[in-house]
């Protein structure tokens, strides 16, 4: 790891690099990556706790303080890409033509892609993969990362809950949105956890993406037929 760099820009979803921008915003943006790359370099490098934020500025060329105007605190510097999957239940699980599970099975099969297109484009699939491997070890290692992932969790949760609660026209605290809305979330762990299962199989990009979305699906249609009565049943309830 000490000798290579990853790009972790890569592997951003597009949605994250609008096509046309002002150079105000263009500016934020690339700040906002810079700080993050920066950070998780050094984070995998050397451990999350052993980097101050204060370091991370420094390797940036700037203020303790902007770090903290971009990113709230030390562990949303590394774990940003939250946030995208936010901004994509926002847009994705909103669109009345898709079903609440074809929703999120959009948004991961996305998210997936852009793993597999940047694994696809590393000349040492093994050191690529360990990436990954050291990435989630990372997390699982260090408490305060752990806590910041559920944290991240209860807000997508919440989110997604509100966006189901409006689609049927049932109340955000019912419990039926809640619970679908938690059913919905946890397909995300099976996508990591199917992802660190394949990983140094020996498959392909695109092996590697099939065989994960297949563990996806088998865990979505578990919760599909539910789902697809959750309407009738909240208003019913």
């Amino acid at each position: 790891m000490s000798t290579r760099t990853v790009d972790w820009t890569a592997l951003r979803r597009r949605a994250e690099q609008p096509a046309a921008e002002g150079l105000r915003e263009r500016k934020k943006r690339l700040m906002r990556q810079q700080l993050s790359d920066t950070a998780t370099e050094m984070f995998m490098e050397r451990g999350f706790d052993a980097v101050r934020v204060s370091e991370v500025a420094e390797a940036c060329g700037v203020s303790e303080k902007t770090v903290f105007n971009y990113f709230p605190t030390k562990e949303s510097l590394l774990l940003d890409l939250g946030e995208a999957t936010m901004d994509a239940l926002r847009t994705v699980l909103t669109d009345a033509r898709l079903s609440p599970v074809e929703a999120v099975l959009a948004i991961l099969s996305d998210e997936l892609r852009s793993i597999t297109s940047w694994l696809a484009a590393q000349d040492d699939a093994t050191w690529a993969e360990a990436v990954f491997l050291r990435f989630g070890m990372l997390i699982r290692s260090t408490p305060s990362l752990r806590a910041y992932q559920r944290d991240m969790a209860d807000r997508q949760v919440a989110l997604a809950a509100g966006i189901l609660a409006e689609r049927t026209g049932t109340s955000q605290d019912a419990p039926e949105p809640q619970i679908a809305a938690t059913a919905l979330l946890g397909l995300w762990p099976v996508q990591f956890q199917s992802l660190g299962r394949h990983l140094g199989q020996g498959l392909t990009p695109d092996q590697l993406h099939r065989a994960v979305s297949a563990d996806v699906g088998r865990a979505a249609r578990l919760i599909d037929s539910g789902l697809r009565t959750f309407g009738a049943a909240a208003k019913t309830g």
